[in-house]
C-alpha cells in the first residue's frame, strides 16, 4: 500500500460511514438511525485515510469476540479502488481477528458480487454452507 494512504485502528464516524456508503451505492442498505448504536457495538474497526486525511476507506467486525466474529461494511470509494486498500483492511481485520479470537474462531461475512474474489484471495469459501438472511422485521 503505498504512503499516502493510512490505516488506524478506530471505528468510523456515523458520518463517515454515511459518505462511504453512499458513495459505493449503499445508502438505502442502513437506516440512518441506528448506524450510531451500531458502529459502538463493533468488535474492532479501521479508517483508511488518503494524503488530505479525507476518509477513503472503512472495515469493522461484529460477533461476539472469542468464538464468531463477521466482516461487516468492508468498503473503499470507488476514486481508490485500485489501489489495494480492501486488501489491507481485510488483512488488518484478519490479524486483529488471530491476536483476539480463541484457537478455533469463526469468521464469517456476505459479500458482495464485486468483492468475492477479494474474500476468496483471504481463504474466505462457500464450501459446506449456504449462507442466509433474513430482515428482522417482515412487515
Amino acid at each position: 500500500m503505498s504512503d499516502e494512504y493510512r490505516v488506524t485502528d478506530r471505528h468510523p464516524t456515523p458520518d463517515e460511514h454515511r459518505s462511504l456508503a453512499a458513495a459505493v451505492g449503499w445508502s438505502d442498505h442502513f437506516d440512518e438511525e441506528t448506524v450510531p448504536r451500531s458502529l459502538a457495538a463493533s468488535l474492532f474497526g479501521v479508517v483508511v485515510t488518503d494524503a488530505h486525511d479525507a476518509v477513503v476507506g472503512m472495515g469493522r467486525l461484529v460477533g461476539d469476540g472469542v468464538h464468531y466474529f463477521y466482516v461487516q461494511d468492508v468498503v473503499v470509494h470507488p476514486d481508490h479502488g485500485d489501489a489495494g486498500l480492501g486488501t489491507r483492511i481485510i488483512e488488518r481485520l484478519l490479524e486483529w481477528i488471530e491476536q483476539t479470537g480463541g484457537p478455533s474462531a469463526f469468521v464469517g461475512l456476505f459479500a458482495s458480487d464485486e468483492a468475492v474474489s477479494l474474500y476468496r484471495d483471504h481463504g474466505f469459501t462457500t464450501e459446506h454452507m449456504t449462507g442466509m438472511h433474513r430482515a428482522a422485521h417482515t412487515d
